[in-house]
């Protein structure tokens, strides 16, 4: 089986998290989103919220799991049997940013290959920062969150 870990804070889950998932499900048998939880972050959103916003989104897919892990990727990958880290590309900064990690990760464990994403060209401006700031000034988020998310819900 082929599985694959699509880590991050998702601080929240934007629409380019779920364009990179969407990408990525044709190429896998399961995709394990991993919340990443370091104590030394702050986060905007407590984990449970970001769990069910994730598990919301991909509630029709049932190879999609959602957990949270602390450490190191690639140890959790091996934990989960995963031998692949999906990553998301929405720029060259982002690619030198992700490289270096990726090279990194292939050190501390050559069994794990990450595979990128290209974000598709009408999501590149979507950051979970971004959409933090634009939830701080009260702006329009319809183009930002998934609406399946329930981000919205009250």
């Amino acid at each position: 089986m082929k599985t694959a870990v699509f880590a991050g804070s998702f601080d929240p889950i934007t629409k380019g998290h779920e364009d990179i998932v969407l990408q990525a499900m044709p190429l896998f048998d399961e995709i394990i989103i991993a919340i990443g939880v370091n104590i030394d972050k702050k986060y905007a959103f407590p984990l449970e919220k970001r769990i069910k916003w994730i598990e919301n989104t991909f509630a029709e897919y049932p190879k999609v799991k959602v957990v949270s892990y602390q450490g190191l990727t690639v140890d959790f990958c091996k934990k989960m049997n995963a031998g692949f880290i999906i990553r998301g590309l929405r720029n060259t900064t982002d690619f030198e940013y992700e490289s270096i990690i990726a090279e990194a990760n292939k050190k501390l464990n050559p069994e794990v290959e990450t595979v990128f994403f290209l974000a598709n060209p009408n999501l590149r401006c979507v950051s979970s920062s971004v959409v933090r700031d634009i939830i701080k000034n009260g702006g329009d988020l319809t183009a930002f969150i998934p609406e399946k998310s329930g981000f919205y819900a009250k």
